[in-house]
């Protein structure tokens, strides 16, 4: 006999190339639940297929733009054909549960739907802050989408049954700015897989000819500060005068061909390298050989109460991290980090070579960082209180050894 049918619906990325989100999706499996998603494709991904117990329904993405009227036009292609393909798959059966992840925060009309259908119960999957997203691409509160992005966010925080925060910022604006109550908000962070994510053998001839390595993962958009690292790599080699150290930034992203404009601009092709996305083995490969990683988001509304994945996954490769000085990047790599004042791109690149400089402080700071992912951070730590919102809602008891067992897979 099947537990009970969940749907997970996810719009910016796919499964299972979002860590997260397919964690969720196996402790789900693990525990005995039934477990449907709907995303976009992936590259050369199939609309339909079943991966590891999961039933995935995809659709063709689309992503006209990064201007404001792009997000509309994407947000509302999304919407359709994700509502497409949940009646679609709920010709298997009702579902108990449907949790939505935002970016976007549009998904809680399915939500109201379902649930006037089918009494199904909605979790919110809360792992971005849309409205300070668009202030920190396009500044100002006082416009009309800005207002229309807090409206979203109100309505998708109402109308959850429960709301998963990635951190303790995010659970006091569930609170505060949208009135849940305290034991209707659960913290939830994305914890690595440390069996997964591990120093392995490094690859010298990563290092390019140089004796230091540094590199970066993640998105590059606007927010992230990639064109900060390309600067601060400017002042390491004119300014400093350092030629022995390279960069290796791996990812994609709405401003990655600005960035390489950049780069070749500043004359600095020898020393930094973009990869675009690449698979799993390359981004280990990458991450067993650097010295250290990269986690240059500036401080601005989104960044200093965000959670940054990128962090969490230095330190589970024993990579010391240098960031700027953000409330939730300290709560996550703690003395891992060296922290510098937000924004100033000489004094980032000045740590940077600082902190290659001194092997010492390096090596303590990678063991702090992998003891505090394997003691604290790790998704064995957090898919408790995951699967525990579930079980409250549905009634289902999880399979305790079995989720063990997963997480430890």
């Amino acid at each position: 006999m099947t537990g009970p049918r969940v749907l997970i619906i996810i719009q910016n990325l796919w499964v299972p190339f979002d860590r997260r989100v397919w964690l969720e999706c196996q402790a789900l499996v693990a525990s005995g639940y039934d477990v449907t998603v709907v995303c976009p494709k992936g590259p050369n991904d199939p609309a339909y297929q079943v991966i590891d117990g999961v039933t995935v329904h995809k659709y063709k993405a689309y992503a006209p733009g990064g201007s404001k009227l792009g997000f509309v036009w994407e947000y509302a292609y999304s919407f359709l054909l994700t509502l497409r393909l949940v009646f679609r798959a709920r010709k298997a059966g009702r579902f108990q549960v449907l949790q939505a992840c935002n970016p976007p925060d549009i998904f809680w009309p399915i939500a109201m739907l379902l649930r006037w259908l089918d009494r199904t119960r909605f979790v919110f999957d809360h792992h971005d802050l849309c409205p300070e997203l668009f202030q920190s691409r396009f500044g100002g509160t006082g416009s009309l989408p800005y207002k229309g992005l807090r409206f979203l966010e109100r309505m998708t925080h109402r109308q959850a049954d429960h709301v998963i925060s990635t951190n303790d910022s995010y659970r006091r604006i569930a609170i505060t700015r949208s009135g849940k109550a305290n034991h209707d908000v659960t913290v939830v962070r994305t914890g690595p897989d440390p069996d997964k994510l591990r120093r392995g053998v490094p690859d010298e001839s990563l290092r390019r000819g140089h004796r230091y390595l540094v590199t970066y993962i993640g998105v590059m958009g606007p927010q992230d500060g990639v064109d900060i690292v390309v600067r601060a790599a400017d002042h390491i080699v004119n300014n400093l005068h350092r030629t022995d150290i390279a960069f290796t930034l791996m990812g994609a992203g709405d401003s990655f061909d600005d960035v390489i404009a950049l780069r070749d601009r500043l004359g600095l092709g020898e020393y930094v390298e973009f990869t675009g996305r690449v698979p799993d083995e390359t981004v280990r490969a990458v991450m067993s050989t650097a010295d250290l990683g990269l986690s240059p988001d500036p401080k601005n509304p989104l960044n200093d109460v965000s959670t940054m994945n990128k962090t969490m996954e230095y330190l589970a490769f024993e990579l010391p991290v240098v960031a700027f000085d953000l409330i939730e990047t300290k709560v996550s790599a703690e003395d891992a980090a060296v922290y510098v004042e937000p924004n100033d791109v000489a004094r980032y690149g000045q740590a940077i070579a600082d902190l290659l400089d001194d092997e010492m402080r390096r090596r303590r700071m990678a063991k702090l960082g992998r003891s505090r992912v394997e003691q604290v951070l790790a998704w064995k730590h957090q898919q408790k209180a995951y699967l525990g919102v579930y079980d409250q809602l549905t009634g289902h008891v999880s399979r305790a050894g079995d989720v063990a067992r997963a997480a430890g897979s």
